[in-house]
């Protein structure tokens, strides 16, 4: 961590909050970028252990410590996965 040692106040943990999206919205930023991208899905048991989890993160602590703050929301991590993976596309159909 690049903080300051006299900025942290908690010794213990910190919690840290960024990006939260459903499956309808990553849908939507996808589809920004490959129009035709269609997906379905099934949950399955991790669907149960995902509910069970708080729907907030509260960051504060971090936020007001050391000044922390994310750098991606969803439209820039589609954007830079799907650039990714086209990347890795391209070099694995040039060998």
């Amino acid at each position: 961590m690049d903080a300051p040692a006299e900025k942290i106040k908690i010794r213990t943990s910190y919690n840290l909050a960024a990006i939260s999206f459903s499956p309808q919205e990553i849908l939507e930023e996808i589809k920004k970028h490959i129009p035709e991208f269609e997906y379905s899905f099934k949950p399955d048991f991790r669907q149960e252990i995902a509910e069970s989890w708080p729907q907030t993160i509260d960051d504060q602590d971090a936020r007001t410590d050391w000044e922390w703050n994310h750098k991606f929301n969803l439209a820039k991590m589609t954007e830079i996965m799907i650039n990714g993976i086209r990347e890795k596309l391209n070099k694995q159909n040039t060998i």
